[in-house]
């Protein structure tokens, strides 16, 4: 694990917390660190591992496993290095990397609405900034469960959830406890200017002939149309009031509890304030950015989902208009799914990987289009 490892005697303390066993009765027996693969590169997460083993405590011997994970500033990580010496401020201002610290370090587990919750952390510590400068590790108790279909049901209980998570007074609090300076505005000079916007002005993106067959030639002019107004789409999203939000609630992130009606959310690192109905992009799109097919045609499940997080907002006495929730629900649709739908890093795949996953990326960008009209 290198510099994320600790100790023994710090381990025996976590282990011990873990397992609701008093400080110091706790002896470790073995303890093994295995690398865990993630099929999705991340800009700021350096390593992921399973420390698993067991230990004698006054239960007896007793079997343990904890989730770590290190992560660091992008600006240090080796994608960085293929950004332009002239635009590298601003990009490294582009991407969050301290929120998921505060959000752990903070009581917020302890401050959300019923039927939402957070693994417990065992610790957040901060590495030595001479060996690995803007970096930190977090120590989480396993929350793995098995596998669940999300059907209508399950996305409208998420975004309920969500929505009382944003309105919650408990919660407004810890909504900024990372300070992290970040909007769609700098969403928009990093990964939209550096990487999605000059990729869609590419003759050959449209050319290539999954593209051609999914994204027709209205749809690209359309696109190109949106990609003309980001500073001003972006302008309008961060005029809205910013509240609680995950920033990341895609399916892979909320861990349905045995219940089907909790759940336990994971990966914070964009923990970040942002506008009432800003979690239901990710919700929406975050599965179908991989591919997978939605349970429902998209139009019918996102007024499901809109409506069950503006229901949301008022349980917690802090109502905001249908029309409000759904607009800006369509303009962060349209800057962080619509317009990076057409997917240019993935054209080296077989065809028939490519191809589905055009035709799904094509409806995504078509509804994003469309809904971001119907709210203006």
């Amino acid at each position: 694990m290198g510099p994320a490892d600790v100790d023994d005697a710090a381990l025996a303390v976590m282990v011990a917390d873990l397992l609701g066993r008093p400080p110091g009765r706790v002896e470790l027996l073995t303890a093994r660190a295995e690398p865990l693969a993630h099929d999705v590169p991340s800009l700021t997460t350096v390593g992921r591992w399973w420390v698993s083993g067991t230990a004698r405590t006054p239960a007896g011997e007793e079997p343990w496993r904890v989730f770590v994970k290190q992560v660091q500033a992008w600006h240090h990580s080796a994608f960085f290095a293929g950004v332009p010496e002239p635009l590298r401020k601003v990009a490294a201002a582009a991407v969050p990397w301290r929120p998921e610290a505060g959000a752990y370090r903070s009581d917020l587990r302890d401050r959300l609405p019923e039927g939402l919750t957070l693994p417990r952390a065992l610790a957040v510590l901060d590495l030595d900034p001479g060996l690995c400068p803007d970096s930190w590790v977090l120590w989480l108790e396993d929350v793995t469960r098995p596998a669940v279909p999300w059907d209508v049901t399950r996305h409208e209980g998420a975004a309920h959830l969500l929505g009382r998570m944003s309105g919650s007074a408990a919660v407004a609090p810890l909504a900024d406890v990372g300070r992290f300076d970040w909007s769609a505005r700098h969403y928009v000079e990093g990964r939209l200017r550096l990487q999605v916007l000059p990729a869609l002005s590419s003759e050959d993106l449209w050319a290539h002939p999954a593209v051609a067959a999914a994204f027709d030639a209205g749809l690209r002019r359309r696109l190109l149309a949106a990609a003309d107004r980001v500073d001003a789409l972006a302008a309008e999203l961060d005029a809205h009031p910013r509240r609680a939000a995950h920033g990341d609630a895609c399916a892979h992130n909320l861990l349905p509890g045995p219940d089907g009606v909790s759940f336990t959310m994971v990966d914070l690192g964009f923990w970040v304030p942002q506008a009432a109905g800003f979690d239901l992009t990710q919700l929406l799109a975050g599965d179908l950015q991989l591919g997978v097919v939605p349970p429902a045609d998209l139009a019918t499940l996102d007024e499901v989902c809109v409506r069950a997080y503006a229901d949301g907002l008022a349980a917690e006495g802090s109502p905001v208009p249908l029309a409000v929730v759904r607009r800006v629900h369509a303009l962060a649709l349209l800057l962080y799914a619509g317009l990076s739908a057409v997917p240019s890093e993935q054209l080296a795949a077989p065809a028939e990987v490519l191809g589905p996953l055009c035709a799904l990326r094509a409806d995504l960008a078509r509804h994003s289009l469309d809904l971001l009209d119907a709210t203006a």
